[in-house]
């Protein structure tokens, strides 16, 4: 490849991966997947911005021994890069049909039960309302009032700022991937453990859950939550600050919450992330079809008596 084409393709991938940052507010830890991705292919492909269709084709057969997910992401940058010259004018057809079309089936999430979750805080309730609770007790209950109560992302709740829940504020105004904000409901619950935990932080601290200069880390939430399901009788392997996120949704839908409002309080970009869900509920929403759609009373109607 020629140093002019390096310097071509890599301009344009610098453009492209710029305007994802400017304009629609795409994750650093996503660009730079997507920048090694496409410089991956520019040494692969002579003239990475005026490649043949064949070219890309050929793709396949480099990665063949990838896992579905990484094919997926290396076409969905490709896709997008080719998208954006022909928007930009930089090419005047988008061969990214040639591209391989992975099947990717997204894992359902795990599912946490309602009498675990109650386990779990029944442990909590005990600890809090001893004589004499520890603050790392109230942090505790901070910490599960949260993520199963508001449906918080692991690193969304250990960088919570100071004043990010105020008094009887019912809800926060919370930053997540890719620097986009949404609004998450607080309950009374969640606000009076986290009121209890806040008496113990220092007003000058910057963060709800300091740790030295910083807040505390993932890996270290990991570890509390495990701990406590251990303490519950819960297998630790099964549980995580994820997983009390995905209970917080399926419970909700359980209980009849709408997908599109779900979708805003998780921070989904795209409602099919958050469909996902709707497999755990599948029985309760066929049920509910049949009992207030007006053809399924029709339906039941015409259906003759059993002898």
């Amino acid at each position: 490849m020629g140093a002019t084409s390096v310097t071509a393709d890599h301009v344009a991938i610098d453009r492209y991966l710029a305007m994802l940052a400017a304009e629609r507010g795409v994750a650093r830890n996503t660009l730079l997947a997507y920048r090694r991705d496409l410089e991956d292919v520019a040494e692969r492909i002579p003239d990475l911005v005026g490649a043949i269709p064949d070219a890309l084709r050929d793709l396949s057969l480099h990665w063949a021994d990838l896992a579905a997910s990484s094919v997926a992401r290396k076409t969905s940058a490709l896709r997008g890069f080719y998208a954006f010259l022909v928007a930009e004018g930089l090419r005047a057809d988008n061969p990214s049909a040639a591209l391989p079309r992975p099947m990717v089936r997204r894992p359902l999430p795990k599912i946490l039960s309602h009498t675990d979750v109650d386990r779990l805080f029944e442990t909590i309730r005990e600890r809090v309302e001893a004589a004499h609770p520890s603050p790392l007790d109230l942090r505790l209950s901070a910490f599960i009032e949260l993520l199963y109560g508001s449906g918080l992302r692991a690193t969304e709740l250990v960088s919570l700022p100071y004043a990010a829940l105020r008094g009887d504020q019912p809800f926060l105004i919370l930053k997540g991937k890719g620097g986009k904000e949404r609004l998450v409901p607080i309950s009374d619950r969640a606000r009076a453990a986290v009121a209890l935990w806040k008496a113990h932080v220092p007003e000058d601290s910057p963060f709800l859950f300091p740790s030295g200069k910083s807040y505390l880390s993932r890996i270290r939430l990991y570890q509390i939550v495990r701990d406590l399901a251990a303490a519950s009788g819960i297998d630790p392997t099964t549980i995580s600050p994820h997983v009390l996120r995905h209970a917080f949704a399926t419970h909700l839908l359980e209980g009849g919450a709408d997908l599109r409002a779900l979708q805003s309080m998780l921070g989904h970009a795209d409602i099919a992330t958050t469909q996902i869900y709707t497999h755990v509920d599948a029985a309760r929403l066929v049920e509910l079809v049949n009992a207030r759609h007006p053809l399924g009373e029709a339906i039941a109607s015409r259906t003759p008596p059993a002898r």
